[in-house]
């Protein structure tokens, strides 16, 4: 394997006959995947997600890709396609299309449902491109082909790509279930057609690359399923992906089979159902599907509740649930059946909520104690199976952690893909391939960009720091009263405290050595205010770190006395 060097340079100009692939997100991470492409000054967008924050990343929304490397060339931009409708791969093309709003969007009938109904609640009025498997469609010099492939959300799309610079295939999210519950399998004989016609670089799904052997079919969900619904005696809570048709028809049809009326709970749960609904990609028994006001006159055994939160989203249906702050409480009897698995970074936080769940006196079946989820994504012996058929010349590793790219990049060797053509990069890292040999050039700007309610991209590392020291230390505010025009103490220091808490030693040894910094700064002839509070906040910041093993948010403020 050819593993991007930790520090590369600006990429030179693209060459002017290759293919440039800069991948902007989903490498080395679960989430906010998206890879352009370049080929004669165009570019093309294969997908545009965001990523879910981790417990250190307080008070944030989600996480975009960076645009920075776009920003100057927004104009170039052909088209937007998409894989399949799933947050990681949808959820940032709003704030992509709020830079450019008329680049066409391509994707299948769901996926553009489901970015539709997002986009309106921006105000945008997309350009929306539909194709299906087996569609032809040319955006500039980019000749496209998709393919069907199988996932844990219907209509899941491949994307080839054809330039004169040669053949690329983006597999996207996919698995190769041969038991599919919407009978939508993945297509090997277009896999194998391309493996004929020469493929030049395959850009490939990493996810499960550790796990050996085949992801398992959805159907073998089934008898777990319909044993939670058979041995609950009262109520029935799904927490899923909000776009998990497949899981959430298997509920329905087990409520169905029981007798059990269904509400779906939390915006975007009502909305998706409602889309797969009318698009036909859900089937609801008539009278299945009531508002959940009508539910309280329901014997608890006769109800199923379905909402978001299966990855500890704070803000999410079931987290509140598990707060007593959601309208919905749970009781004894209820079951709470988590149909997702865990996203890498949300485990404390799922954890945390399923301990809360079972002290209110719900049962929590989830995948670490029964079968009841199974992965969208294909594991070694598919990826395997993938490579033998369509035979490579150079693998790129997409969507995964870094162990799941080396992974995925030792089964290409395996297969017979030559060691220097197995790239394993990272986000930011450009790739050129000319001339049918990709080859890592360079590497773009790429930050988290942070969402925090409005507010785009101006949250910053250090304000997440900050964040951190008062969730674990709270804030110490120092009021320092100063001689009018000098740096002496007038009064001793007082302090605020709030989430702080501190002997009083700590503070006494705090305030002699704001006294020797004052002293030091009378010497120096610092008198300016936003100075002198500089010195105290630090001061007194060092000193508790001393003596306590604190460290508080401080923020000093001089006042004249």
């Amino acid at each position: 394997m050819h593993t991007a060097p930790r520090e590369l340079t600006r990429p030179p100009a693209a060459p002017p006959q290759g293919l440039r692939i800069t991948p902007l997100g989903g490498i080395g991470e679960i989430g906010r995947n998206m890879t352009v492409f370049e080929h004669a000054g165009k570019l093309l967008v294969v997908d545009c997600g965001v990523l879910f924050p981790e417990e250190s990343q307080p008070g944030i929304d989600v996480i975009l890709p960076d645009f920075t490397s776009l920003e100057s060339r927004l104009d170039d931009i052909e088209a937007i396609v998409l894989t399949h409708g799933h947050e990681d791969h949808i959820g940032g093309v709003p704030y992509l299309l709020k830079q450019r709003p008329d680049i066409p969007v391509v994707g299948s009938q769901l996926t553009l449902a489901f970015l539709s109904a997002k986009l309106t609640e921006h105000n945008i009025k997309p350009v929306l491109v539909h194709v299906e498997a087996g569609d032809r469609h040319t955006a500039g010099p980019f000749a496209l082909e998709f393919i069907a492939v199988n996932h844990s959300i219907p209509d899941g799309l491949a994307v080839v790509i054809r330039t004169p610079a040669g053949v690329v295939l983006h597999t996207g999210d996919f698995r190769m279930d041969q038991f599919p519950l919407d009978g939508r399998l993945t297509d090997l004989r277009a896999f194998g057609r391309l493996g004929e016609e020469g493929l030049d670089l395959l850009l490939v799904d990493s996810t499960n690359a550790e796990i050996p052997g085949f992801t398992i079919s959805e159907t073998e969900l089934t008898p777990a399923i319909d044993q939670v619904f058979t041995t609950t005696p009262g109520r029935v809570i799904v927490s899923s992906f909000a776009s998990h048709v497949h899981r959430i028809q298997q509920v329905l049809d087990a409520s169905h089979a029981r007798g059990r009326k269904v509400a779906f709970v939390g915006r975007s749960m009502v909305r998706n159902m409602r889309i797969a609904r009318e698009l036909g990609y859900l089937t609801v028994p008539r009278g299945l599907v009531i508002d959940y006001a009508k539910t309280r006159n329901l014997p608890p055994n006769k109800v199923t509740l379905i909402c978001t939160g299966s990855q500890g989203e704070p803000m999410a249906a079931l987290a509140r649930m598990a707060g007593e702050t959601h309208e919905v409480r749970i009781s004894d009897g209820d079951t709470v059946l988590l149909a997702s698995s865990l996203i890498p970074g949300n485990e404390s936080a799922i954890y945390g909520i399923i301990n809360k769940l079972t002290d209110l006196g719900a049962n929590v079946v989830h995948k670490g104690n029964a079968r009841v989820h199974v992965s969208g994504h294909a594991s070694a012996g598919e990826l395997v199976y993938c490579y033998n058929i369509l035979r490579p010349r150079n693998v790129m590793p997409v969507h995964g952690e870094p162990k799941h790219l080396r992974a995925n990049g030792a089964l290409a060797e395996r297969t017979g893909v030559p060691t220097d053509n197995v790239l394993i990069v990272r986000d930011g890292v450009v790739v050129d391939m000319v001339d049918g040999v990709a080859r890592i050039v360079g590497q773009v700007e790429n930050d988290l960009v942070y969402v925090d309610g409005q507010t785009v991209g101006h949250v910053t590392e250090d304000t997440l720091a900050d964040r951190r020291k008062l969730s674990a230390a709270g804030v110490l505010t120092v009021l320092a009263f100063l001689r009018s025009g000098t740096a002496e103490l007038a009064e001793p220091l007082e302090y605020l405290h709030r989430g702080s808490v501190h002997g009083q030693d700590s503070l006494d040894n705090a305030s002699r050595a704001v006294e020797k910094a004052l002293a030091d700064a009378t010497r120096n002839k610092t008198t300016a205010g936003d100075q002198l509070e500089d010195i105290i906040a630090k001061t007194v910041a060092r000193s508790l770190a001393r003596s306590s093993r604190r460290e508080p948010v401080v923020i000093a403020v001089v006042l004249d006395a």
